[in-house]
């Protein structure tokens, strides 16, 4: 679930501001057996898990940019988190390049480091409900934060990535965007890859995705061809190609999965 208005602007109890970095928080609650469905994203995301499948009772991942759709039927029950951070703001709050995140689950740990790890555990133990264990996750995140949570290489890849989403676009208009921004196109592509852990052609390829399920789920009498042409595919075809490509199946057998299952990002 959506922790609603009291985080739609996190902040750390302290004052430091997190809604540059952060972009979602959520509580996820499923019954037992109930499958997830993980759905990719170019942010990187920390999920933190309590519960019985989790070492300790709690633990914590960091989930890198991820291309495809993962699924998992946990054993048992048990309650789950996750902060889902903007686009270029991993850097600041992990120090290391979105790059070597990629496509990996990273214990946060090993990169964040022993202590300050078992200081959130510790703290999370004690939190009374779900809102008060993401605020204590977002006011760690808060506390890692670097003075410049967007470093100039990440603002091109940002300025980069609004162009590639308005154009609906993919990796063919990646010179021209490259041009625009004053840049050659290699250099573009090697500040986004560092920046987000994918590449442009990619990026585009996960937004067209992203737009096109949410229109289903908004609306499931839509037309496919009018949500392929709206999301910025070719036709239909191309629409089909894509989702089996990223969720190895069709459109409808996703949309049928998600009814039932923790659509998790």
């Amino acid at each position: 679930m959506h922790l609603g208005a009291a985080l739609r602007q996190p902040h750390d109890p302290s004052g430091a501001s997190t809604a540059a970095i952060v972009e979602a928080l959520q509580v996820h609650e499923p019954e037992a057996g109930t499958p997830h469905v993980l759905l990719p994203h170019a942010q990187v995301e920390i999920v933190v898990r309590f519960g019985p499948a989790s070492r300790r009772g709690i633990d914590a991942h960091v989930l890198g940019a991820r291309e495809q759709v993962r699924r998992k039927v946990p054993r048992g029950t048990h309650r789950s988190m996750s902060a889902r951070l903007r686009l270029g703001a991993s850097e600041a709050v992990f120090g290391v390049p979105a790059s070597t995140l990629a496509g990996r689950i990273v214990a946060l740990e090993d990169v964040w480091g022993d202590a300050a790890a078992r200081r959130l555990f510790e703290r999370l133990a004690v939190a009374a409900d779900g809102l008060a264990a993401a605020k204590v996750l977002n006011s760690a995140i808060a506390e890692r934060v670097a003075t410049d949570a967007c470093p100039p290489c990440s603002r091109l890849a940002l300025a980069a990535a609004e162009q590639l989403r308005a154009r609906s676009a993919d990796g063919a208009h990646v010179n021209a965007i490259a041009r625009a921004l004053g840049v050659s196109e290699r250099h573009l592509r090697r500040v986004f890859r560092d920046a987000f852990g994918i590449g442009p052609k990619a990026f585009a390829k996960l937004a067209r995705f992203q737009r096109a399920l949410h229109a289903a789920r908004a609306d499931e009498r839509a037309a496919w061809a009018t949500i392929a042409a709206d999301a910025g595919y070719y036709d239909q075809a191309h629409l089909i190609a894509e989702f089996h490509a990223i969720a190895g199946a069709p459109p409808r057998a996703l949309l049928g999965e998600l009814r039932v299952a923790a659509a998790i990002g």
